[in-house]
C-alpha cells in the first residue's frame, strides 16, 4: 500500500509541474502500411489493463462498441479501439484498459500494451492538419519518444461523444443560465476539438463572447498579445478577457502552468481561471487549488460548468486583462 500510494504522489507531482506519464499501448499491425503505430493514454486515466473477458453484445451500438461486461458488480461499455481507429486486418485485440473519463468508466480494446513513459507537455506538440485522416481530429499530440518513434495521444473525448445520443444530449444544455448582461469575454482553452465545440455551445446558450486556444502556450501568447495590444492603444477585438476556462492536459503547456502563470503576473491578477478535465479526482483538483485556481469542474456536464462561471463572476472580480 505504502508503494502504491507513494506511486499516486509522483504522479500528482509530475502533473504540477507540466510532465505526465502516458501508458503506450499498441492497436496491431496495420495490413495495409505494414506498419505498427505506438498510441499513448495518461496514466492518470487508467484503473487497470486486463485480458478481455468475456463480452455481451449490445444491440443498437455503433460498430466500434463490442458491447458491455460486468466488472465487480458495475456494468461498462467496451470500445474497440482497432475498430473505431481502422486498422485494416489487424489481429483481434485481447487487451483492455479500464479508463474513468468525465466520472464515466469504460474498457478499450487493444493489441498490446507496452511500458509507461515520463514525458514533458513541451516535448508534446499538436498535431499537423492530416485532411486524409478517416477520423479527422482523433489525434490530440504528438510526441517522439526514444527507442519508440512517433506516439501518438488520442482524442478520447472525440470518440466517447461519438457513443452519446445527440437527442439525450441536447437535454444537457437546458436551463444554462444567461450572463448577457456581463460584458466580458471568456478565453476557453482546450486540446479536444469535441471539448471545445461542447464549451462553445454552453458559452453561446450563456450569451456571453468568447475566443479559444488550442492549449495553455497559445492561450499564454494570446493573454500576452493583448496586453500588447491594450499598451499601444488598440481597441481589443475580442474585448477585455473576463475569465480563462483551462483544460489540463494540452501539448506544449498543460493547464496546472497556464493557471500558475496567470496567477503569478500582476497584469492578469483580476482573471479568475476555471480548470475544466476530465480527470476528476481529488488529486487533480488539490494540484488545482495549489496552483491558484478559482474552481475546478468536471467535464462534460454544460449546467453544472454554467453554474460554476456565474458563481466565480458573482464577486464581480473580472475586470479583465490590465497592462
Amino acid at each position: 500500500m505504502s508503494e502504491l500510494l507513494q506511486s499516486v504522489d509522483e504522479r500528482t507531482q509530475l502533473a504540477g509541474n507540466n510532465r505526465m506519464e502516458v501508458l503506450l499501448f499498441s492497436l496491431g499491425k496495420d495490413a495495409d502500411s505494414g506498419r505498427e503505430e505506438v498510441y499513448g493514454i495518461n496514466v492518470f486515466k487508467v484503473r487497470e489493463v486486463m485480458h478481455a473477458p468475456d463480452i455481451v453484445r449490445t444491440p443498437n451500438m455503433p460498430d466500434f462498441v463490442e458491447g458491455m461486461v460486468s466488472l465487480r458488480g458495475s456494468t461498462i461499455p467496451v470500445i474497440n479501439l482497432v475498430k473505431y481507429c481502422q486498422v485494416a486486418d489487424a489481429e483481434k485485440p485481447e487487451i483492455m484498459m479500464i479508463t474513468e473519463y468525465n466520472r464515466h468508466v469504460q474498457g478499450f480494446l487493444v493489441h498490446s500494451v507496452d511500458s509507461i513513459q515520463r514525458l514533458a507537455w513541451e516535448d508534446v506538440k499538436a498535431p499537423p492538419k492530416l485532411s486524409s485522416d478517416p477520423r479527422q481530429g482523433l489525434v490530440t499530440a504528438v510526441t517522439d519518444i526514444p527507442g519508440k518513434g512517433l506516439v501518438m495521444i488520442l482524442d478520447m473525448e472525440k470518440l466517447l461523444s461519438e457513443m452519446d445520443d445527440s437527442s439525450a444530449n441536447d437535454v444537457l444544455f437546458d436551463d444554462i443560465p444567461s450572463l448577457e448582461d456581463r460584458d466580458l469575454t471568456v478565453l476557453y482553452v482546450d486540446d479536444s476539438t469535441i471539448a471545445r465545440s461542447q464549451i462553445k455551445r454552453a458559452l453561446d446558450k450563456m450569451k456571453v463572447k468568447h475566443i479559444s486556444a488550442n492549449n495553455g502556450q497559445e492561450a499564454w501568447e494570446k493573454l500576452n498579445s493583448l496586453v500588447t495590444d491594450d499598451a499601444n492603444g488598440g481597441e481589443g477585438k475580442t474585448g477585455q478577457i473576463g475569465l480563462v476556462l483551462t483544460d489540463v492536459e494540452m501539448p506544449e503547456m498543460d493547464g496546472y502552468v497556464l493557471t500558475r502563470k496567470i496567477k503569478g503576473d500582476s497584469r492578469f491578477e483580476n482573471i479568475p481561471v476555471v480548470m475544466h478535465s476530465s480527470l476528476s479526482g481529488e488529486a487533480n483538483k488539490s494540484i488545482g487549488v495549489t496552483v491558484g485556481a478559482d474552481a475546478y469542474v468536471a467535464k462534460f456536464e454544460p449546467l453544472e460548468l454554467a453554474k460554476t462561471l456565474v458563481k466565480v463572476l458573482s464577486d464581480d472580480n473580472a475586470d479583465g486583462v490590465s497592462p
